[in-house]
Protein backbone atom coordinates (compact mmCIF):
# COMPACT_ATOMS: atom_id res chain seq x y z
CA UNK A 1 0.00 0.00 0.00
CA UNK A 2 1.70 3.29 -1.08
CA UNK A 3 0.78 6.92 0.75
CA UNK A 4 0.68 10.11 -0.43
CA UNK A 5 3.72 11.24 -2.72
CA UNK A 6 5.92 13.68 -0.80
CA UNK A 7 9.09 15.91 -2.17
CA UNK A 8 11.84 14.94 0.64
CA UNK A 9 13.58 17.47 -1.31
CA UNK A 10 12.03 20.46 0.28
CA UNK A 11 13.00 20.64 3.52
CA UNK A 12 13.37 22.91 6.54
CA UNK A 13 10.58 25.67 6.22
CA UNK A 14 9.50 24.67 2.83
CA UNK A 15 8.28 20.99 4.08
CA UNK A 16 4.74 22.64 3.92
CA UNK A 17 5.35 22.52 -0.06
CA UNK A 18 3.46 19.93 -2.36
CA UNK A 19 5.21 17.43 -4.91
CA UNK A 20 2.91 18.98 -6.93
CA UNK A 21 3.85 23.08 -6.46
CA UNK A 22 4.40 24.80 -9.31
CA UNK A 23 8.27 25.62 -9.89
CA UNK A 24 7.74 28.86 -9.46
CA UNK A 25 5.71 29.09 -6.53
CA UNK A 26 9.10 26.72 -5.07
CA UNK A 27 11.09 29.18 -6.40
CA UNK A 28 9.78 31.92 -4.46
CA UNK A 29 8.55 30.78 -1.53
CA UNK A 30 12.54 29.27 -1.42
CA UNK A 31 14.14 32.19 -1.96
CA UNK A 32 12.03 33.91 0.55
CA UNK A 33 12.79 31.63 3.40
CA UNK A 34 16.37 31.21 2.71
CA UNK A 35 16.71 35.18 2.79
CA UNK A 36 15.18 35.13 6.02
CA UNK A 37 17.68 32.03 7.02
CA UNK A 38 20.97 34.49 5.91
CA UNK A 39 19.48 37.09 8.37
CA UNK A 40 18.92 35.24 10.99
CA UNK A 41 22.30 33.69 10.80
CA UNK A 42 21.11 29.48 10.49
CA UNK A 43 23.19 27.90 7.89
CA UNK A 44 21.08 24.39 8.87
CA UNK A 45 18.36 26.57 7.18
CA UNK A 46 19.84 28.04 4.63
CA UNK A 47 21.20 25.00 3.36
CA UNK A 48 17.59 23.04 3.74
CA UNK A 49 15.59 26.74 2.00
CA UNK A 50 18.71 26.47 -0.61
CA UNK A 51 18.05 22.94 -1.97
CA UNK A 52 14.42 23.58 -2.79
CA UNK A 53 15.71 26.74 -4.81
CA UNK A 54 18.75 25.11 -6.43
CA UNK A 55 15.95 22.01 -7.58
CA UNK A 56 13.48 24.65 -8.63
CA UNK A 57 16.27 26.15 -10.77
CA UNK A 58 17.13 23.35 -12.49
CA UNK A 59 13.76 21.42 -13.42
CA UNK A 60 12.70 25.26 -15.00
CA UNK A 61 16.09 24.64 -16.86
CA UNK A 62 17.87 27.84 -15.19
CA UNK A 63 21.07 25.66 -14.98
CA UNK A 64 23.57 28.65 -14.35
CA UNK A 65 21.54 29.99 -11.36
CA UNK A 66 21.01 25.64 -10.12
CA UNK A 67 24.93 25.45 -10.39
CA UNK A 68 25.26 28.52 -8.12
CA UNK A 69 22.50 26.99 -5.50
CA UNK A 70 23.16 23.64 -4.91
CA UNK A 71 26.97 24.64 -4.23
CA UNK A 72 25.61 27.39 -1.71
CA UNK A 73 23.57 25.03 -0.51
CA UNK A 74 26.07 22.03 0.40
CA UNK A 75 28.66 25.16 1.77
CA UNK A 76 26.28 26.30 3.84
CA UNK A 77 25.75 22.46 5.51
CA UNK A 78 29.06 22.12 5.76
CA UNK A 79 28.82 24.95 7.88
CA UNK A 80 26.07 23.60 10.06
CA UNK A 81 27.84 20.25 10.19
CA UNK A 82 24.51 18.55 8.58
CA UNK A 83 25.86 15.50 6.75
CA UNK A 84 21.93 14.76 5.38
CA UNK A 85 21.95 17.93 4.06
CA UNK A 86 25.40 18.11 2.58
CA UNK A 87 24.11 15.02 0.87
CA UNK A 88 20.76 16.38 -0.77
CA UNK A 89 22.71 19.49 -2.16
CA UNK A 90 25.47 17.00 -4.00
CA UNK A 91 22.52 14.64 -5.37
CA UNK A 92 20.85 17.81 -6.58
CA UNK A 93 24.59 18.96 -8.25
CA UNK A 94 24.85 15.31 -9.48
CA UNK A 95 21.44 15.71 -10.92
CA UNK A 96 21.95 18.54 -12.84
CA UNK A 97 25.17 16.85 -14.38
CA UNK A 98 23.50 14.49 -15.86
CA UNK A 99 20.78 16.98 -16.90
CA UNK A 100 23.68 18.80 -18.66
CA UNK A 101 25.23 15.71 -20.04
CA UNK A 102 28.57 15.84 -17.91
CA UNK A 103 27.80 12.18 -16.49
CA UNK A 104 31.17 11.39 -15.63
CA UNK A 105 30.87 14.21 -13.03
CA UNK A 106 26.86 13.29 -12.29
CA UNK A 107 28.69 10.02 -11.21
CA UNK A 108 31.06 11.47 -8.65
CA UNK A 109 28.40 13.84 -7.18
CA UNK A 110 26.22 11.40 -6.92
CA UNK A 111 28.63 8.48 -5.69
CA UNK A 112 29.64 11.03 -2.62
CA UNK A 113 25.95 12.08 -1.82
CA UNK A 114 25.03 8.11 -1.23
CA UNK A 115 28.37 8.02 0.50
CA UNK A 116 27.48 11.05 2.91
CA UNK A 117 23.70 9.79 2.99
CA UNK A 118 24.97 6.61 4.29
CA UNK A 119 27.08 7.96 6.88
CA UNK A 120 24.29 10.73 7.75
CA UNK A 121 21.57 8.35 8.42
CA UNK A 122 19.54 9.46 5.57
CA UNK A 123 17.72 6.16 3.87
CA UNK A 124 16.19 8.77 1.54
CA UNK A 125 18.92 10.71 0.28
CA UNK A 126 20.91 7.48 -0.08
CA UNK A 127 17.89 5.79 -1.99
CA UNK A 128 17.93 8.84 -4.35
CA UNK A 129 21.89 9.16 -5.03
CA UNK A 130 21.64 5.46 -5.75
CA UNK A 131 18.78 6.29 -8.09
CA UNK A 132 20.28 8.83 -9.74
CA UNK A 133 23.45 6.68 -10.31
CA UNK A 134 21.55 3.95 -11.97
CA UNK A 135 19.42 6.93 -14.05
CA UNK A 136 22.88 8.03 -15.52
CA UNK A 137 23.99 4.37 -16.18
CA UNK A 138 20.22 3.67 -17.83
CA UNK A 139 20.33 7.15 -19.76
CA UNK A 140 23.98 6.30 -21.35
CA UNK A 141 23.02 2.51 -22.05
CA UNK A 142 24.42 0.48 -20.09
CA UNK A 143 21.69 -1.58 -19.02
CA UNK A 144 23.70 -5.08 -17.90
CA UNK A 145 25.12 -2.53 -14.99
CA UNK A 146 22.06 -0.84 -13.63
CA UNK A 147 19.76 -3.10 -14.29
CA UNK A 148 20.40 -5.60 -11.06
CA UNK A 149 20.16 -1.80 -9.45
CA UNK A 150 16.75 -0.71 -10.60
CA UNK A 151 15.05 -3.42 -9.61
CA UNK A 152 17.03 -3.30 -5.83
CA UNK A 153 15.74 -0.31 -5.54
CA UNK A 154 12.33 -0.72 -6.57
CA UNK A 155 11.99 -3.22 -4.50
CA UNK A 156 13.56 -1.37 -1.74
CA UNK A 157 10.68 1.59 -2.47
CA UNK A 158 8.08 -1.03 -2.32
CA UNK A 159 8.56 -2.72 0.82
CA UNK A 160 8.96 1.16 2.46
CA UNK A 161 5.73 1.97 0.49
CA UNK A 162 7.60 5.09 -1.23
CA UNK A 163 4.96 5.81 -4.45
CA UNK A 164 7.28 8.41 -5.80
CA UNK A 165 10.26 6.35 -6.30
CA UNK A 166 8.45 3.36 -7.11
CA UNK A 167 7.44 5.00 -9.77
CA UNK A 168 10.69 6.08 -10.69
CA UNK A 169 12.02 2.66 -10.99
CA UNK A 170 9.25 1.28 -12.64
CA UNK A 171 9.73 4.00 -15.51
CA UNK A 172 13.44 3.40 -15.49
CA UNK A 173 12.82 -0.55 -16.19
CA UNK A 174 10.39 0.02 -18.51
CA UNK A 175 12.39 2.41 -20.40
CA UNK A 176 15.07 -0.49 -20.77
CA UNK A 177 12.55 -2.81 -21.84
CA UNK A 178 10.70 -0.11 -24.49
CA UNK A 179 14.49 0.33 -25.83
CA UNK A 180 15.32 -3.24 -26.01
CA UNK A 181 12.38 -4.10 -28.03
CA UNK A 182 9.92 -5.82 -24.87
CA UNK A 183 7.18 -3.60 -25.53
CA UNK A 184 4.30 -5.57 -23.83
CA UNK A 185 6.40 -5.43 -20.39
CA UNK A 186 7.57 -1.91 -21.05
CA UNK A 187 3.29 -1.00 -21.69
CA UNK A 188 2.71 -2.81 -18.48
CA UNK A 189 5.33 -1.36 -15.84
CA UNK A 190 4.23 2.29 -17.62
CA UNK A 191 0.81 0.97 -16.68
CA UNK A 192 1.38 -0.11 -13.21
CA UNK A 193 3.50 3.35 -12.35
CA UNK A 194 0.93 5.61 -14.37
CA UNK A 195 -1.41 4.08 -11.41
CA UNK A 196 0.51 3.95 -8.43
CA UNK A 197 1.26 7.80 -9.41
CA UNK A 198 -2.35 8.46 -10.08
CA UNK A 199 -3.34 7.10 -6.69
CA UNK A 200 -0.21 9.24 -4.84
CA UNK A 201 -0.87 12.45 -6.64
CA UNK A 202 2.52 12.44 -7.96
CA UNK A 203 1.60 14.17 -11.03
CA UNK A 204 5.22 14.72 -12.22
CA UNK A 205 5.53 10.97 -12.59
CA UNK A 206 2.46 10.50 -13.67
CA UNK A 207 3.27 12.91 -16.77
CA UNK A 208 6.29 10.79 -17.38
CA UNK A 209 4.20 7.68 -16.83
CA UNK A 210 2.14 9.23 -19.89
CA UNK A 211 5.12 9.49 -22.14
CA UNK A 212 6.45 6.29 -21.78
CA UNK A 213 2.64 4.82 -22.37
CA UNK A 214 2.53 7.16 -25.67
CA UNK A 215 5.46 6.14 -26.76
CA UNK A 216 4.82 2.61 -26.55
CA UNK A 217 1.52 3.12 -28.13
CA UNK A 218 2.82 4.33 -31.06
CA UNK A 219 5.57 2.15 -31.90
CA UNK A 220 3.89 -1.36 -30.61
CA UNK A 221 0.52 -0.62 -31.69
CA UNK A 222 0.34 2.29 -34.52
CA UNK A 223 -2.00 3.94 -32.35
CA UNK A 224 -1.48 7.52 -33.09
CA UNK A 225 -4.47 9.15 -31.70
CA UNK A 226 -4.25 7.73 -28.93
CA UNK A 227 -0.70 8.34 -28.41
CA UNK A 228 -1.18 12.24 -28.86
CA UNK A 229 -4.30 11.85 -26.58
CA UNK A 230 -1.74 10.69 -23.83
CA UNK A 231 1.24 12.81 -24.63
CA UNK A 232 -1.67 16.06 -24.52
CA UNK A 233 -2.89 14.97 -20.96
CA UNK A 234 0.63 14.84 -19.90
CA UNK A 235 1.62 18.54 -21.04
CA UNK A 236 -1.27 19.56 -19.24
CA UNK A 237 0.44 18.51 -16.15
CA UNK A 238 4.21 20.03 -17.10
CA UNK A 239 2.25 23.29 -17.76
CA UNK A 240 1.07 23.47 -14.59
CA UNK A 241 4.09 22.95 -12.51
CA UNK A 242 6.28 24.98 -15.18
CA UNK A 243 8.21 21.17 -15.61
CA UNK A 244 10.37 23.07 -18.27
CA UNK A 245 12.54 19.95 -19.01
CA UNK A 246 9.70 17.32 -19.35
CA UNK A 247 7.57 19.69 -21.57
CA UNK A 248 10.63 19.70 -24.13
CA UNK A 249 10.95 15.52 -24.17
CA UNK A 250 6.87 15.83 -24.53
CA UNK A 251 7.45 17.82 -27.71
CA UNK A 252 10.31 15.59 -28.88
CA UNK A 253 8.00 12.34 -28.39
CA UNK A 254 5.19 13.96 -29.70
CA UNK A 255 7.59 14.35 -32.67
CA UNK A 256 8.50 10.89 -32.92
CA UNK A 257 4.68 10.25 -33.18
CA UNK A 258 4.05 12.20 -36.40
CA UNK A 259 7.38 10.78 -37.79
CA UNK A 260 5.76 7.40 -36.93
CA UNK A 261 2.94 7.94 -38.63
CA UNK A 262 4.55 9.41 -41.78
CA UNK A 263 3.41 12.90 -40.67
CA UNK A 264 6.42 14.76 -41.31
CA UNK A 265 6.06 18.04 -41.70
CA UNK A 266 4.05 17.84 -38.08
CA UNK A 267 7.52 16.19 -37.32
CA UNK A 268 9.37 18.99 -38.07
CA UNK A 269 7.88 21.82 -36.15
CA UNK A 270 7.63 19.61 -33.10
CA UNK A 271 11.56 18.48 -33.26
CA UNK A 272 12.41 22.33 -33.97
CA UNK A 273 10.23 23.95 -30.88
CA UNK A 274 11.86 20.55 -28.94
CA UNK A 275 15.53 21.78 -29.52
CA UNK A 276 14.97 25.46 -29.21
CA UNK A 277 14.07 24.52 -25.31
CA UNK A 278 16.41 22.20 -24.93
CA UNK A 279 19.13 25.25 -26.10
CA UNK A 280 17.66 27.33 -24.13
CA UNK A 281 18.25 25.11 -20.76
CA UNK A 282 21.56 23.72 -21.89
CA UNK A 283 20.57 20.68 -21.94
CA UNK A 284 22.30 18.48 -24.60
CA UNK A 285 20.75 14.92 -24.30
CA UNK A 286 17.85 16.24 -25.23
CA UNK A 287 19.25 18.75 -27.93
CA UNK A 288 20.75 16.10 -29.57
CA UNK A 289 17.64 13.89 -29.61
CA UNK A 290 15.59 16.51 -31.35
CA UNK A 291 18.37 16.79 -33.95
CA UNK A 292 18.39 13.93 -34.72
CA UNK A 293 14.52 13.57 -34.96
CA UNK A 294 14.65 16.82 -37.18
CA UNK A 295 17.63 15.35 -39.59
CA UNK A 296 15.58 12.45 -40.52
CA UNK A 297 12.22 14.77 -40.63
CA UNK A 298 14.17 16.81 -43.22
CA UNK A 299 15.43 13.73 -45.26
CA UNK A 300 11.56 12.50 -45.48
CA UNK A 301 10.87 16.41 -46.97
CA UNK A 302 13.81 16.26 -49.68
CA UNK A 303 16.32 17.54 -48.25
CA UNK A 304 19.85 17.12 -49.65
CA UNK A 305 21.34 13.22 -49.08
CA UNK A 306 24.85 14.80 -48.65
CA UNK A 307 23.53 17.31 -45.88
CA UNK A 308 21.60 14.62 -44.52
CA UNK A 309 24.50 12.32 -43.91
CA UNK A 310 26.68 14.76 -43.07
CA UNK A 311 24.43 16.00 -40.12
CA UNK A 312 23.93 12.42 -38.77
CA UNK A 313 27.95 12.02 -38.99
CA UNK A 314 27.88 15.21 -36.65
CA UNK A 315 25.39 14.04 -34.37
CA UNK A 316 27.12 10.87 -34.17
CA UNK A 317 30.63 12.34 -32.26
CA UNK A 318 28.10 14.70 -30.50
CA UNK A 319 26.46 11.75 -28.56
CA UNK A 320 29.90 9.70 -28.37
CA UNK A 321 31.42 13.04 -26.63
CA UNK A 322 28.10 13.42 -24.56
CA UNK A 323 28.65 9.42 -23.67
CA UNK A 324 25.95 8.29 -25.08
CA UNK A 325 27.02 4.86 -25.55
CA UNK A 326 24.60 3.96 -27.91
CA UNK A 327 25.12 6.60 -30.20
CA UNK A 328 26.80 4.78 -32.63
CA UNK A 329 23.33 2.04 -32.74
CA UNK A 330 21.02 5.40 -33.35
CA UNK A 331 23.03 6.91 -36.31
CA UNK A 332 23.21 3.59 -37.74
CA UNK A 333 19.36 3.01 -37.16
CA UNK A 334 18.78 6.22 -38.84
CA UNK A 335 21.24 5.72 -41.62
CA UNK A 336 19.76 2.34 -42.72
CA UNK A 337 16.29 3.75 -42.71
CA UNK A 338 17.17 6.82 -44.94
CA UNK A 339 19.54 4.69 -47.41
CA UNK A 340 22.20 6.68 -46.54
CA UNK A 341 26.07 5.74 -45.83
CA UNK A 342 27.50 8.54 -43.32
CA UNK A 343 30.72 6.21 -42.88
CA UNK A 344 32.08 8.59 -45.15
CA UNK A 345 30.53 11.57 -43.63
CA UNK A 346 31.92 10.55 -40.12
CA UNK A 347 34.98 10.71 -40.85
CA UNK A 348 35.53 13.82 -42.54
CA UNK A 349 34.13 15.22 -39.19
CA UNK A 350 36.55 13.47 -36.75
Amino acid sequence: MYGKAVAPEYQGALTTLSVNSSLVDVLATGTEQLRAAERAGQPGEVARCGLAVAEAHRRLGQVRDADRAWKASYRAARDAGDTATMAWALWSGGTLARQRGAFALARRLLGLAAELGERGDDIVVRGYSLAGLAETGRIQGDYEAVGRLHEQLLAEARRRGEARHTVWALEGIAQMHRNSGAYDQAYALFEEAAQIAARADDRRGHAWALRGLADVVSVRDGDTERALALLSEAETTCRAMNLTSALAYNHKMRGNVHYRAGRYTEARDLYEQALAEFRAMSEPRGEALARLGLAKSLARLGRDRTETAAELADLARTLERIGLRHAREMVARAEEELGLDTRRALEAVR
